[in-house]
């Protein structure tokens, strides 16, 4: 009896507990949250992850001799010609940033508009951006996931296998070729992207220019495919001046990796390569007071103050490379300054600056490929007057980090003047601008170098190198792919060959 006594309040309790919970889902939804994400809000997330880290600094900087650290540590790598692996080293930098962001976020987007007709523009947009971000990814390491790669949640696939970089690129030029062409300003722009906001115009001149630069990587592995890319680029219609530039417009709210680096830990660290400034100098000019400042008679990283600087020419002084920070002290000594810290280095105010724009595709190496192609008779056009126009362009893109940085017009004629092209040389003279007008774009600048040759470049002399080689030649696989990925990584290792620095990607052949 006492049992049944006590049934009865319980059972009460449940039917008054199940009646209170009628309703409780719809009360506890909030009406005012988003259901479902605008996929141009990630698309804006992914162009923006699109900014260069400030890992370019340890690697591909100091590979082509523009600027470099004699300091060991996580800093070493190009100058030391060492990898720097590990959990988080620096060689899986840019591996880690655009396939947790940038590819994962384009893969959403194409994923959600592909059958959309209403976002038709939004769609082709982000394979043309996923083709850039793939191109900076095969250059940089070579065979990497690409049909498999973001999808770990639409398919459930976090093993994603390696693809050849032939068969990427192959695919490549199909994705730009066909987006560029897919583009159709009478559908819906999406004015809210942040590149060109919603200019398909410039959409289409940067798919194109991105597609003559796919084709002129190809340019000694498969001339035959190089040259009708070309010509399918030009076709389409290229970057027509500085306004189509691709660049990523950076704020306080999202710093340029490259400048939030060198205005924090790494602030007195960092200078320019006497291989650089000796070239500038050499040839009159007149970029070096644009990208250049010296802090005269510095002692120390505080004692590089704004009183001591100097962006004069003639007082630009690049740091010799094949030292360490054990050894570059007599070595400035040597040169008559007060210290290493007496060295120039990127001006951190300017093209250094953490809200400095990062470019990615620019007219000037637009132009400049275009020199090449008709020095190649690839394509119709005189070499020397799209040599000029690249030089030109390059020295006008300056005044983008600040006024005080464009190069006056009077400035341009002379220095063309002064430094004519010459088809007995053409390949290096364009390569050679080339390296110049891609300076702070460190995977472009990388892989040219090793496409083309030039400029022509001493090894760096010091001694305890790694590499078998002269030069860096790709940089290895993240060591996370070792622990997470482990069949597919070894399956492109056998492919490729060793996972180090020497070993080529598929379209360097020297």
């Amino acid at each position: 009896m006492k049992k049944t006594l006590l049934y009865i309040p319980l059972v009460a309790l449940l039917f008054t507990t199940s009646s209170c919970d009628k309703g409780f889902d719809e009360l506890n939804v909030n009406p005012t949250a988003a259901t479902a994400l605008n996929p141009l809000f990630t698309f804006n997330n992914a162009m923006i992850s699109t900014s260069f880290p400030g890992s370019i600094l340890t690697f591909e900087e100091p590979v082509v001799q523009q600027m470099f650290t004699p300091n060991s540590g996580i800093v070493a790598g190009g100058n030391y010609n060492i990898d720097n692996r590990g959990p988080s080293g620096v060689n899986g930098a840019i591996w880690r940033q655009y396939y947790q962001n940038v590819i994962r976020y384009l893969v959403d987007v194409i994923n959600q508009t592909k059958a959309d007709p209403n976002r038709t523009n939004l769609y082709n947009m982000a394979r043309i951006w996923k083709a850039y971000a793939f191109t900076v990814l095969t250059d940089t390491y070579g065979d990497v996931p690409y049909t498999q790669a973001g999808i770990g949640y639409i398919a459930n696939n976090v093993t994603p296998k390696y693809d050849t970089q032939e068969s990427i690129y192959n695919d490549i030029i199909k994705e730009l070729t066909e987006a560029s062409t897919a583009l159709d300003a009478s559908k819906p722009t999406e004015a809210g992207e942040i590149t060109y906001g919603g200019d398909i115009t410039k959409w289409k001149r940067f798919g194109n220019s991105l597609l003559l630069r796919v084709g002129m990587r190809l340019s000694k592995v498969n001339p035959t495919l190089a040259q009708s890319t070309v010509q399918k680029a030009v076709t389409g219609g290229l970057m027509q001046s500085n306004a189509d530039n691709a660049v990523i417009r950076n704020n306080a709210n999202y710093t340029n990796g490259v400048g939030a680096t060198l205005n924090s830990t790494e602030a007195a660290n960092y200078y320019l390569t006497k291989t650089f400034v000796d070239y500038l100098k050499s040839t009159s000019d007149p970029r070096l007071t644009s990208i250049a400042v010296r802090y005269v008679g510095a002692k120390s990283g505080p004692e590089q103050t704004a009183a001591r600087a100097s962006r004069e020419v003639a007082a630009q002084i690049g740091m010799p490379l094949g030292f360490d920070n054990g050894t570059i002290t007599a070595r400035a000594t040597q040169d008559g300054l007060a210290s290493f810290y007496d060295y120039s280095q990127l001006d951190r105010t300017r093209m250094g600056s953490q809200f400095a724009p990062c470019f990615l595709v620019t007219y000037a190496q637009t132009q400049l490929l275009l020199a090449e192609a008709a020095q190649r008779t690839w394509t119709t056009g005189n070499a020397a007057d799209f040599y000029n126009a690249g030089v030109t362009a390059h020295m006008k893109q300056l005044g983008d980090y600040a006024a005080t940085s464009l190069v006056a017009d009077a400035d341009i004629t002379a220095y063309l003047a002064k430094n004519p092209y010459s088809a007995a040389k053409g390949l290096e003279l364009i390569n050679t601008q080339y390296w110049i007008a891609s300076f702070l774009n460190g995977p472009e600048v990388f892989a040219n170098f090793r496409r083309s040759g030039f400029p022509t470049l001493t090894p760096n002399p010091y001694p305890g190198k790694e590499i078998k080689g002269s030069f860096i030649n790709r940089l290895s696989y993240p060591d996370s792919e070792i622990a997470v990925n482990t069949a597919n990584r070894q399956e492109a290792v056998t492919r490729q060959g060793p996972d180090d620095l020497d070993t080529r990607v598929w379209w360097d052949k020297r």
